[in-house]
């Protein structure tokens, strides 16, 4: 199993956009991140995102990117401050390829309690639009398999294409 982590792309401010959308960079970031996703090949089973309509929102562009077979769907209790020990506990018999799309502190205080470290320590600093792959070794412990933030994306971009 592949387990992806994404914070949603940056979003308007409550003042200018009481939903919280996403703007129009964050938008670019999260697609920029889709397109990148796709040319290494990612696979997926199934996007999982809490109810805020910023992580709908960079669900959907991942979701149209990445097509998986289940589609993105919302997940209650991934709010920022939820508990995350009902996700933690479901991700050990979990066995699809599954992205999560979320919230800080939520997803931090997720991967450390995968990672068996105190809930409360940054294990990983997420940005918004960033993913964070995690899965289980031979011992079936959790370990960070990589990270990739949108800032990476335009030296990667550089390596990805083609020589012309």
């Amino acid at each position: 199993m592949q387990f992806y982590l994404v914070q949603h792309g940056a979003s308007k401010d409550i003042g200018e956009d009481p939903d919280r959308s996403l703007t129009d960079d964050g938008r670019q970031a999260v697609e920029q991140m889709a397109n990148h996703l796709s040319l290494i090949g990612l696979t997926l089973d199934r996007i999982e995102h809490s109810d805020r309509l910023r992580a709908r929102q960079t669900a959907e562009i991942l979701a149209g990117r990445l097509r998986p077979p289940e589609g993105a769907k919302q997940v209650a209790g991934m709010g920022p401050n939820d508990q995350v020990e009902p996700m933690r506990d479901r991700l050990q018999t979990e066995a699809n390829n599954l992205m999560l799309v979320g919230h800080l502190p939520y997803l931090a205080r997720l991967v450390a309690m995968l990672l068996g470290v105190p809930k409360d320590r940054v294990v990983v600093e997420f940005r918004m639009g960033g993913v964070v792959c995690l899965d289980r070794n031979e011992s079936g412990e959790w370990v960070v398999r990589w990270a990739v933030t949108p800032e990476l994306l335009p030296a990667l971009a550089t390596k990805e294409r083609p020589a012309a």
